[in-house]
């Protein structure tokens, strides 16, 4: 049997299990500048709109459930910027540390090469180092470091925005 965690489509199924994740991830780190937990109404909506607009929504599994999930979107919604999207992994709190995240960004980074985008980016609070190093090692560099962005448990938060720079693919040449 692989190691490799199995990754999926998410469907509106997975969704309570991706709001438990989602959620304990608000309230107990800064990997989300957020304080206002994901409802399921707002999870359905999410999704549904992930959907119209043709965005991934791909969960990791094992037989305990979902394991964790990841997305992308727009980055900006001007028009220039529809070859760049920013990514989003989380993982749930007891199966962090054995891959799944690696998993989950690699698998968006290929589904963004197939639909012809050209960047990928991810913001990362500046204080996440195994966030840094996981993006690092999967190719992204860091670009950008904003001071004092997030106000969160108390304190300032950094981020750091990191890009990879994808590489082309058949079905993106000749695409504009």
């Amino acid at each position: 049997m692989s190691d490799e965690p199995l990754i999926d489509d998410a469907s509106r199924r997975d969704l309570p299990e991706i709001l438990a994740i989602y959620n304990e991830v608000i309230r107990n780190s800064t990997a989300v500048y957020s304080e206002e937990e994901f409802t399921p109404a707002r999870g359905f909506t999410w999704f549904d709109a992930k959907r119209e607009h043709g965005f991934p929504l791909v969960v990791a599994r094992d037989v305990s459930g979902v394991t964790g999930f990841g997305s992308f979107g727009e980055f900006r919604a001007w028009p220039c910027y529809r070859h760049s999207v920013e990514h989003s992994v989380h993982v749930r709190a007891d199966c962090r540390g054995h891959g799944i995240g690696r998993a989950l960004v690699t698998e968006l980074l290929g589904r963004a090469a197939t639909m012809g985008k050209h960047v990928m980016i991810a913001g990362i609070d500046a204080d996440n180092t195994v966030s840094i190093g996981l993006h690092r090692s999967l190719g992204f560099t860091a670009v950008g470091h904003f001071h004092e962005v997030g106000f969160k448990f108390g304190r300032w938060l950094d981020l750091i925005f990191m890009q990879c720079i994808l590489p082309p693919t058949l079905a993106s040449v000749g695409s504009a």
